[in-house]
C-alpha cells in the first residue's frame, strides 16, 4: 500500500471512529422511543407523545449529522458505496396524526417507524464494524 492510499485509509478510519459513537447514541434514542412507544400504545397521551417526540427529534438530529460524516466517508473511499440517507424526517403526517388523532392505530404506525429507523441504525452500525475491520486488516498487509 502505498502512503496515499494510506492515508486515504487513516482518513477514512478516523471518520468509522466519529460516526460509531453518533450511532451508539442514535440508537440509545431510538430504543427509548421505542420503549415510551410501547407505553403510548398501551394509553399514553399527550405528555407520552411529547418525550416520545423529543427522543426522535434528537435521533434526527443524530441521524443528520451520521448522514453527513457518511459523505465524508465516501469521499475518503471512493469505491465504497454507502447508502448515506439515514435521516429521519420527523414532521411528517404520522407526527401530526400521532399528536392530533393519537389512537392506536397512529401509536402502531409510529411504532412500526421506530423499529425500522432502529434496526437501520444497527445495520450502519454493523457495515461500518465490518468495514472498519476490513481497513485495518488492509493497513497490516
Amino acid at each position: 500500500m502505498n502512503e496515499m492510499q494510506q492515508k486515504e485509509v487513516n482518513d477514512a478510519l478516523r471518520v468509522i471512529d466519529e460516526i460509531l459513537p453518533m450511532l451508539g447514541e442514535a440508537e440509545r434514542k431510538f430504543s427509548s422511543a421505542r420503549n415510551w412507544g410501547f407505553f403510548d400504545i398501551l394509553g399514553g397521551g399527550f405528555i407520552t407523545d411529547l418525550i416520545k417526540h423529543s427522543k426522535l427529534d434528537g435521533a434526527a438530529r443524530l441521524m443528520n449529522q451520521i448522514n453527513y460524516k457518511l459523505g465524508e466517508l465516501q469521499r475518503e473511499l471512493k469505491d465504497v458505496q454507502f447508502g448515506t440517507d439515514y435521516s429521519m424526517n420527523t414532521m411528517t403526517f404520522a407526527t401530526f396524526a400521532d399528536f392530533v388523532f393519537d389512537g392506536a392505530i397512529a401509536d402502531i404506525y409510529m411504532q412500526s417507524k421506530i423499529m425500522s429507523s432502529l434496526s437501520q441504525v444497527r445495520d450502519l452500525q454493523n457495515r461500518l464494524m465490518n468495514l472498519r475491520s476490513y481497513l485495518i486488516n488492509l493497513m497490516r498487509r
